[in-house]
């Protein structure tokens, strides 16, 4: 498979399309929510839970979604995801109250959630592991910023003289046109047919919207009641769904994958993007309307010096020298996050929009290296079977670290005072440029094992990971990549391979 063929060229085409969507829909109300919340007589709780509720489905459907992609199929997962991803926009534009604008928030995140996991899975099966797949992955770490460009200018455009449900249509309308895009996508997808983990999907999907629920109410107090029983139960939920999982012949998410390196990484690397840039970068248009000012149309066209930035860096990733690895790229574009955040410190009450364009520009640099090296990682962390699993897990890490995040910067700010929003603004930047920089330190420290045969080098990987044929070699408990070397009948481990081959063999992934 290379990208020339035309059906892996629409496969990357509708994936990339996908995920600028969701991306767009996730971030379009940042510009519109205080006109959604003056139309509907909402107050301070509704505004932050209109703010969260896609956030809150995301978290809840990812793992779910990319678990069910790989067992039924990606196109199919993907299909059904954009319908309802449709029908829940038209659910928000036609929204009475705010709970169900809420209401529908939350389910365009559920349905977001099937399609960026179908999308980045697909492209997992369609190219092979190396430079195509490098290519594949920079594409679609591009259209993640470009979502995040479109969406609020897109949304503001269409405030002016629409009105704030305007929006809402468009996605409605886009989301339409990605199911029929969809349909057109034929490519081989080797699907498992099994039992339904109903009881993991239902602890799953019950543990992580708790623990989001209880990052959004972190955002009024960290340690308030309903917050820390928010958070214990989603915790016991979570620990219970791993009890079960490690029963499973075939579980929606193997807990013993975070004993591999590559997918500690990739996961990390999600968390703390999420954490430290995502949650920054939301509250950046606020802080530029209320101290310099600025419209909020001008204010999404300031950020996007950070998302059009990510955007283009991201599909010129590909050029970087290729024994820069995914996760080299990931560290070294979460240390360029930790730059820019630190040059977006020294904000005065007298500050105009251009103090901070450079920190914007060098943040922006670093999120398009990290996005190209995640979606990479992503698919390359897990058997070539399961890259859905593997595109939920690292989406799921990337939107708790974002609500995590938000909440982290809310609290930062407002213990600086009400009248002093450019001293949390500086407070909140310092510490997010930390986090980034611990963020690079733990994916840098996440080195892959090796293990010396003779004069080839294996990647160990433990046993239950990866099936095999009962007669296949075994060494030190680990299994032994197999295919054969040209012009033996003897198995012996590939050198140049990763830990998970790009191409099934006769006895499973070679």
């Amino acid at each position: 498979m290379t990208p020339s063929a035309p059906h892996a060229r629409r496969t990357l085409r509708i994936a990339a399309l996908g995920t600028l969507l969701v991306l767009a829909v996730f971030s379009a109300i940042v510009t519109t929510i205080d006109d959604s919340v003056r139309a509907l007589h909402a107050g301070i709780a509704g505004e932050t839970w209109a703010l969260s509720g896609m956030a809150l489905g995301l978290a809840t459907s990812l793992l779910t979604a990319g678990a069910l992609a790989d067992d039924i199929g990606h196109r199919r997962v993907l299909i059904w995801s954009a319908g309802l991803l449709s029908v829940a926009s038209a659910m928000a534009a036609l929204a009475p109250t705010i709970g169900v604008l809420v209401a529908a928030r939350a389910l365009q995140g559920m349905a977001g959630g099937g399609v960026l996991a179908a999308s980045l899975g697909s492209i997992g099966r369609v190219f092979p592991s190396g430079p195509e797949r490098a290519y594949a992955t920079g594409v679609w770490g591009a259209a993640v910023g470009a979502g995040i460009t479109a969406g609020p200018l897109a949304s503001a455009l269409l405030a002016v003289p629409f009105g704030w449900r305007s929006g809402y249509w468009l996605e409605a309308a886009a989301a339409c046109a990605v199911t029929a895009a969809a349909t057109t996508v034929h490519h081989a997808e080797r699907r498992v047919r099994g039992r339904l983990d109903l009881a993991g999907i239902t602890t799953l999907a019950a543990g992580m919207a708790l623990v989001t629920a209880a990052l959004v109410e972190a955002r009024h107090a960290w340690t308030g009641t309903a917050t820390l029983a928010l958070f214990a139960t989603g915790a016991l939920l979570l620990g219970g769904f791993a009890a079960i999982e490690l029963r499973r012949r075939r579980p929606l998410v193997d807990p013993r994958l975070f004993g591999q390196p590559k997918f500690l990484a990739s996961v990390s690397g999600a968390l703390f993007t999420g954490l430290a840039l995502v949650g920054l970068m939301s509250y950046a248009p606020g802080v530029m309307q209320r101290v310099m000012h600025i419209s909020v149309l001008e204010s999404a066209g300031v950020l996007c010096a950070w998302s059009a930035t990510s955007m283009v860096v991201a599909l010129a990733a590909r050029r970087l020298p290729a024994a820069l690895g995914a996760r080299a790229r990931v560290a070294i574009g979460l240390a360029l996050c930790a730059v820019g955040e630190v040059a977006l410190y020294g904000l005065g009450a007298d500050s105009t929009w251009t103090r901070l364009v450079p920190g914007l520009l060098v943040a922006g640099v670093g999120s398009g290296v990290a996005n190209a090296g995640l979606g990479r990682l992503a698919v390359e962390s897990v058997p070539p079977d399961r890259a859905g699993m593997g595109s939920g897990a690292n989406n799921t890490a990337r939107y708790l670290g974002g609500a995590a995040g938000v909440a982290l910067v809310v609290t930062i700010v407002s213990s600086a005072g009400g009248d002093s929003l450019t001293r949390g603004w500086n407070n909140a930047a310092l510490v997010c440029a930390a986090l980034s920089a611990l963020g690079a330190l733990i994916v840098a420290s996440c080195r892959t094992r090796k293990t010396e045969v003779g004069a080839a080098t294996i990647h160990a990987v433990p046993a239950p990971a990866v099936r095999q044929h009962p007669a296949a070699p075994r060494h030190a408990g680990h299994v032994l990549v197999r295919p054969l070397v040209r012009g033996t009948s003897r198995p012996t481990a590939h050198a140049s391979r990763e830990a998970w081959p790009s191409q099934p063999g006769p006895l499973g992934p070679a």
